[in-house]
């Protein structure tokens, strides 16, 4: 095997740090969207904890809005989340599936875990205050508002909300977001191509790949 010298260990780092941070920031967002996404959340999980980003430091996070009466776009999302999950395999432990609902009025933690746990128990669910929920999904450039069919209870409605998946970096940094619909397979792939960039990253930089906290 070829000996690399201490000057070529440096730039083969440098190399391979630049390549992970141009990766991590490619963003897939349409051309009328909003590009200046911040990837901040305060909320709880469905345990009652209050949960950031930075519980989750060391791991990728697979991110989607939405609420537990969705007909359609929701169950769908979380059937391809738990899909990319199997198809990880082992990589799987790297990643934190997060499902947050807009919708806190009806989705209580209750109901909020024993959703997520029919797709995958590996899914995390959040939710929190309205105002909280709202923060959330204005720092992602989430969009949901309440619609009400004419006569309709106070608690009958419908929530139409922006669709998609967002990956954030073990650093919590926004890396990519996917459209709704796009294929698990191209996710699984994108996703195990960061995380062995990551991970050749770390090596070379002779650091080990655990969290810095215990996992959640």
């Amino acid at each position: 095997m070829r000996k690399v010298g201490a000057g070529g260990t440096v730039a083969l780092l440098a190399a391979l740090v630049f390549w992970s941070c141009g990766a991590l920031a490619q963003h897939d967002l349409s051309a009328d969207e909003p590009r200046d996404i911040v990837p901040r959340y305060l909320l709880q999980d469905v345990n009652g904890r209050a949960t950031t980003p930075e519980d989750y430091k060391g791991y990728f996070q697979l991110l989607s809005f939405g609420y537990t009466f969705c007909p359609d776009v929701c169950p769908t999302t979380l059937t391809e989340m738990a899909t990319v999950l199997k198809e990880l395999g082992p990589l799987a432990e790297r990643l934190r599936p997060i499902f947050i609902s807009v919708d806190p009025e009806r989705d209580t933690l209750k109901v909020l875990r024993e959703y997520t746990a029919f797709f995958d128990p590996r899914i995390i669910g959040m939710t929190g205050s309205p105002a909280l929920v709202s923060r959330a999904a204005d720092n992602f450039k989430v969009r949901y508002q309440k619609v009400y069919e004419k006569g309709a209870a106070h608690d009958h409605y419908a929530v139409d909300h922006s669709a998609g998946i967002y990956l954030l970096g073990p650093d919590g940094s926004f890396a990519r977001k996917f459209g709704y619909g796009t294929p698990p397979a191209t996710i699984v792939a994108e996703v195990r191509q960061l995380m062995e960039l990551e991970a050749t990253v770390r090596a070379a930089r002779g650091t080990q790949g655990a969290p810095e906290r215990p996992p959640r």
